[in-house]
């Protein structure tokens, strides 16, 4: 896998450098006539706002080090301990979605979302690779490549590779791969010569495989012998393919004071988990080891599988002008779910499985008001399903203060309602769960050096649905209380700059979710020209712990993270030194990650019985080209 990726990255470069070499595009003073500032982006929900606004493509080297920046969604989580593994946020979030929805979502931060596509509007071809190689076999490469067809026409599309190496178990060996993750997007976006008309189109896909070691055994001796120790699982796998066809469309019959909209969502989404040989006590019960039970007894191995397919459209109209923003819409929301499990094997080979469908159809309506005056801002938006579940929400906003308030009711998710597995067998008929939240927020400059943001929160969780120490769905009957304060704070003294992140979350009120009370992100870094000013660079260390705390557990059979009260998951400074610099069009970072490691502990956890990395020298780049 490696040895092609490498041999496709070398492909592209010396395509992409010939082209530069034989087409670059000059003018009579010699100066390149195509750059970052011809080469420019927008997104789907802006124009439907009215917000037409052409973006610079980002060209900024900050965080380009950072792990978190490598993906689709930036938050901190908590994962596997290697690069696109089964990821969860730390911090608490409100549910966005309500209705119908599968429920598996750890391998979210991976794809390409749909509503978020990035379109360009180029003067040129623009191109771009982005490549990350760590010592460990950690290793991500995106390819995009875009260009105007019209002048009012453009058409794209982006390949990305996640793959990383087994870090954990006896017989380790560099090219034990854990993880194969491919993903794809194709958009285009038209506009007509009048503007009235705008059309946003997008395919996605993403084929994420990873290999299931349960962690390691709980063999507190050799807890941090993390080559040697035995793993919980030797022979499965999770596999996931998602597939998605988006469409947007809209037509101003009034200017922007009046259009109307439609958009189209065709997804699916395949989970197959599989494991050819159950781990088992050799006692005369054949007790099960790692599984709670396993429902066909005669079975050695597991097939499980869950076909999820949504179809969605939304109809509606919206407007907007200088102090005043409006839409209104309808949903309608086709949902199936197929289950399939391996229940019985004969000698034969014949097979047979246990299915089971389910079919749900949803209307929802919707809308949401604006208006603004000067710096003042009041916002109300609502979404309700017929007869079942809504959220509704509200903002104010007065110069450097926010204050929002929300309310979620939704139904348990298909897979907290029903679950046919050899593993695990429910069927819930739980209430709808409520979640409020109250948030305040200051944000703004102090002087010209620093700048602050503060945001308070209390959240209030009635019926709340969560996995339980035996991996199965439950429902609290106690009302959940959770409230923190988070800090984001950058102060600059010359070329010298410290950003902070800190999260202080409360959960005394609430036993079920677990997060840890403090979390600390810290960098402090050096950035100028470098090199008697040949680029423009950083060179700093970035240092993240979060505070001891009971992090939940995985269950790959239900992709799901799930109570425990057994494994502490101890404080640890996790310190990488970088340096990272501009070159005109090529952005590079060298990075030395966890230099603390064999330091000051023998290692830490990421997740109850999952190693985090150990410490591992990566490079990256990213080359952009303009014609």
């Amino acid at each position: 896998m490696k040895s092609k990726l490498l041999a496709v990255i070398w492909l592209l470069v010396g395509l992409a450098g010939a082209a530069q070499a034989q087409s670059q595009i000059i003018d009579d003073t010699t100066k390149a006539l195509y750059s970052p500032k011809t080469t420019l982006q927008l997104y789907e929900n802006d124009v439907l706002e009215g917000r037409y606004i052409l973006q610079r493509i980002d060209t900024s080297i900050n965080n380009m080090q950072n792990e978190r920046f490598w993906y689709q969604d930036t938050a901190h989580y908590q994962h596997l301990g290697n690069v696109g593994t089964a990821a969860k946020p730390i911090l608490f979030r409100v549910p966005d979605k309500i209705g119908a929805r599968l429920g598996k979502n750890v391998f979210d931060r991976y794809a390409y979302h749909p509503h978020r596509i990035n379109y360009f509007d180029t003067r040129s071809p623009y191109s771009h690779i982005y490549y990350i190689q760590g010592q460990r076999g950690e290793q991500i490469f995106e390819a995009t490549h875009a260009r105007n067809i019209t002048p009012r026409w453009n058409a794209g599309v982006a390949y990305q590779i996640i793959s990383g190496n087994r870090q954990i178990g006896p017989g380790l060996t560099n090219r034990d791969g854990v993880l194969s993750s491919q993903a794809v997007k194709a958009f285009t976006h038209y506009r007509s010569e009048n503007e009235k008309y705008h059309l946003f189109a997008n395919f996605t896909h993403l084929n994420h495989e990873q290999i299931e070691f349960g962690g390691i055994t709980a063999d507190l001796a050799n807890l941090f012998l993390f080559q040697q120790a035995l793993t919980n699982l030797s022979q499965a796998s999770t596999r996931e393919l998602r597939n998605n066809y988006h469409l947007l469309h809209m037509f101003k019959l009034a200017g922007e004071n009046l259009k109307l909209f439609h958009s189209f969502d065709w997804g699916t989404q395949n989970d197959i988990f599989q494991d050819d040989a159950i781990p088992r006590l050799q006692d005369e019960a054949r007790t099960p080891i790692f599984y709670p039970s396993i429902i066909n007894d005669a079975l050695d191995r597991t097939d499980d599988r869950t076909a999820y397919r949504e179809m969605e459209n939304v109809a509606g109209v919206t407007g907007n002008n200088k102090i005043s923003f409006y839409k209104a819409y309808a949903k309608l929301r086709n949902s199936k779910l197929d289950y399939r499990s391996l229940a019985t094997a004969k000698q034969d080979s014949t097979e047979f499985y246990n299915e089971a469908t389910e079919k749900l159809n949803q209307l929802f309506v919707g809308g949401e008001l604006r208006l603004m005056y000067r710096q003042a801002l009041l916002s109300f938006e609502g979404e309700f399903q017929m007869t079942n579940d809504y959220k509704v929400g509200a903002t104010a906003k007065l110069g450097p203060l926010q204050g929002r308030l929300m309310r979620v009711l939704r139904s348990p998710s298909l897979v907290e309602q029903r679950m046919i597995s050899n593993h695990f067998e429910w069927t819930t008929n739980f209430n709808n769960s409520v979640t409020d939240r109250l948030e305040a927020t200051i944000a703004g400059k102090l002087g010209e050096r620093q700048y602050v943001r503060l945001t308070g929160h209390y959240n209030h969780i009635k019926r709340h649905i969560y996995f339980d120490t035996l991996a199965v769905p439950k429902q609290s009957q106690d009302n959940q209380q959770i409230f923190g304060v988070e800090l984001q704070h950058h102060i600059r003294f010359g070329k010298l700059h410290f950003e902070n992140f800190v999260a202080y979350t409360n959960t005394n009120e609430d036993p079920v979710i677990r997060i840890p009370e403090w979390l600390f992100d810290s960098k402090l870094y050096f950035e100028g020209p470098i090199f008697r000013r040949a680029l423009v660079g950083q060179f700093g260390v970035q240092v993240y712990t979060p505070t001891s705390y009971f992090a939940d557990a995985y269950m790959p059979v239900t992709q799901q993270f799930h109570l425990q009260d057994k494994f502490t998951i101890e404080p640890y400074p996790i310190a990488d030194v970088f340096i990272t610099a501009d070159i005109k069009s090529l952005n590079v970072f060298l990075k030395m990650s966890n230099i603390a490691s064999d330091l000051t502990a023998p290692g830490y956890f990421t997740t109850p019985y999952y190693p985090g990395m150990r410490t591992s020298f990566v490079f990256g780049i990213k080359w952009m080209f303009f014609d």
